[in-house]
C-alpha cells in the first residue's frame, strides 16, 4: 500500500513537470498565434493580468494577413522559401549520401583525414566561414541569385555523418553480389542502397528542409533585392525606425513554423528510426 502510495506521488508529480513544461512551451506559440488575429493596438492590451482575453482575439481580424500578403507580397517570400528549401533537398540528400558511401564503403588514402574534415564541418560556427564563402560566392558571380541561396546548403555535413554510419552497418555482400551481376556503382547505390536506407534518408532530409527552413544569415548576407528574401529574413523587416508591427510579425512566425511542425509530426516514426540507427555505429 505505502509502495503504491509513493508511485502515485511519483507519478502525479512527473505529470505536473511535464504539463508545465509544455505550457512554458506552449504559450509563446499561443500568444503569437492569437494576436496574429489582433488590431496592432490590441496585441498586448491583455497580456497582464491574465484573463481569458489574453487567450482569445476579441476583436478579430484577418488584417495581419491581408497585409501580408496585398502590401509586403509575402506570396513570394514564401514561394522562394520553399524554392529553395526543396532544391536544398533534393540536390542535398542524393549528393551527401553518394558521399556518405564513399566514406564508408570506398578504400582510398585520405579517408579518414577527409571523414574528420567531415565531422568538423558542423562543429564550426557558420559564422567563421561566412566572410570566405561570400568572397567565394561573389567571385562565382551568385550575389543575388537563387544560386548562391542554393548551392552553398547542399554539401552538410551532419548529413553525410548519418548516412555514414547507416551504410557501415550495410552487408558488403550486398554490394559484392550486385558487382558480380555487372551491376555499375550508380546503378547500385540508387536501387539498393538508397531504398534500404528510407529511415535515415527521411531523416537527412528533414534535417536539411529545417535547417535551410530557418536559414538566416547567409540569405541576409548573399541577397541584396526584395525578390529574392526568404522568410526569415522578411520577418526582420517588420521592425522599422518608428514601429514594429507585431501582429504581422506574429502572423508571419506562425506560417514559418508550419511547414517544419506538419512534417516533423508526419515523419516523425521515420525520423526517430533514421536517427536511432546511426548513433551507435562506429567507423
Amino acid at each position: 500500500m505505502k509502495y503504491q502510495w509513493k508511485t502515485t506521488l511519483w507519478k502525479t508529480t512527473l505529470y505536473a513537470v511535464h504539463l508545465m513544461l509544455v505550457a512554458i512551451v506552449c504559450f509563446p506559440l499561443i500568444f503569437a498565434l492569437v494576436s496574429s488575429f489582433r488590431p496592432l493596438a490590441d496585441v498586448f492590451r491583455y497580456v497582464s493580468p491574465i484573463t481569458w482575453k489574453t487567450f482569445f482575439p476579441v476583436d478579430f481580424t484577418w488584417e495581419a494577413y491581408n497585409n501580408l500578403f496585398a502590401l509586403r507580397g509575402f506570396g513570394r517570400v514564401i514561394f522562394n522559401t520553399v524554392y529553395v528549401t526543396m532544391m536544398t533537398v533534393l540536390f542535398g540528400v542524393p549528393i551527401n549520401a553518394m558521399a556518405a558511401f564513399a566514406l564508408a564503403k570506398f578504400i582510398f588514402k585520405g579517408r579518414e583525414l577527409l571523414f574528420l574534415i567531415v565531422l568538423f564541418s558542423f562543429m564550426i560556427p557558420f559564422e567563421i566561414i561566412a566572410i570566405p564563402l561570400y568572397s567565394i560566392v561573389n567571385n562565382l558571380g551568385w550575389i543575388d541569385t537563387y544560386k548562391g541561396l542554393i548551392i552553398p546548403g547542399i554539401a552538410n555535413g551532419m548529413v553525410i555523418f548519418l548516412f555514414r554510419q547507416f551504410f557501415l552497418d550495410l552487408p558488403d555482400s550486398i554490394i559484392e553480389s550486385a558487382r558480380i551481376d555487372g551491376a555499375s556503382w550508380l546503378r547500385i547505390f540508387f536501387q539498393i542502397i538508397l531504398p534500404l536506407s528510407k529511415p535515415v534518408t527521411v531523416s537527412a532530409a528533414l534535417l536539411t528542409f529545417i535547417y535551410q527552413w530557418e536559414s538566416f544569415m547567409w540569405p541576409l548576407i548573399v541577397t541584396r533585392s526584395e525578390s529574392l528574401r526568404v522568410i526569415q529574413v522578411s520577418i526582420s523587416y517588420f521592425t522599422t525606425e518608428f514601429a514594429t508591427y507585431w501582429n504581422e510579425m506574429f502572423a508571419a512566425s506562425i506560417l514559418a513554423i508550419l511547414p517544419p511542425i506538419i512534417l516533423i509530426l508526419v515523419l516523425q516514426r521515420y525520423f526517430i528510426e533514421g536517427i536511432a540507427s546511426t548513433g551507435s555505429k562506429e567507423g
